[in-house]
C-alpha cells in the first residue's frame, strides 16, 4: 500500500507541473482572473469607507486575519505598507502588503508581496438614494507552488471566505458589531 502511494506521488508531481505550465500558457502571461464578491451595506458611503479604510479595524470583519501591523508612519496613503498574520485552512502566513490605490471614499487597493502574491481592490459606490453603499471586492491570490492549479483549487474556498467577510463588514457598519 505504501509503495503504491509513493509511486502515485512520484507520477503526480510531474503531472501537476505539466498541468500548471499548460494553464499558464492558456492565460498568456496574464494574472489569474480575480475573485469577485459584493455586498450592499445599509449605510452612506462615508460611513462604510470609514470602516473599510480603518486598517486596524479590518481584523474585526476579516475572519482570516489574526493580526495587522502598519510599518509605514503617517496616515494611510498610496505606499503605506503593513504586515498581516493570515490563517486560512489552518495555515498561518505573514502577508506583507502595500497600498497601491487610496481614493476616499471610492477605491482602496493593495498588492500582496509575500508567499502568496496578487492584488486586492475594494470599490464603493453610493446607492441610488445615497443611504446604501455597494461594496465590490476583487482579489487575486497566487499560490507560491503550482500557481495555476492552486488558484483553481483555492478559488471556491477563498470566494466563500471573502463573501462571508463582506457580510461581517455589513454587520459591523450597520450595527457596530461584526458578530451581531
Amino acid at each position: 500500500m505504501l509503495r503504491r502511494l509513493i509511486l502515485l506521488a512520484i507520477a503526480a508531481v510531474p503531472a501537476a507541473f505539466a498541468v500548471d505550465r499548460y494553464l499558464a500558457r492558456q492565460r498568456g502571461g496574464r494574472s489569474p482572473a480575480p475573485l469577485r464578491m459584493m455586498v450592499v451595506v445599509d449605510a452612506p458611503i462615508g460611513e462604510t469607507w470609514d470602516v473599510i479604510a480603518n486598517i486596524p479595524l479590518q481584523i474585526e470583519w476579516m475572519t482570516e486575519m489574526r493580526d495587522i501591523r502598519i510599518t509605514t508612519p503617517g496616515p494611510t496613503r498610496v505606499g503605506t505598507r503593513g504586515e498581516a498574520t493570515v490563517r486560512i485552512a489552518g495555515i498561518s502566513v505573514t502577508d506583507p502588503v502595500e497600498v497601491t490605490e487610496f481614493q476616499p471614499p471610492h477605491r482602496y487597493a493593495i498588492r500582496h508581496e509575500g508567499r502568496f502574491t496578487g492584488d486586492g481592490l475594494i470599490t464603493l459606490e453610493a446607492g441610488p438614494d445615497d443611504r446604501v453603499t455597494i461594496v465590490r471586492w476583487e482579489e487575486t491570490l497566487i499560490p507560491p507552488i503550482l500557481p495555476d492549479p492552486g488558484a483553481l483549487v483555492q478559488a471556491p474556498i477563498l470566494r466563500s471566505i471573502f463573501q462571508a467577510d463582506l457580510a461581517r463588514l455589513k454587520r459591523l457598519v450597520e450595527t457596530g458589531d461584526a458578530d451581531a
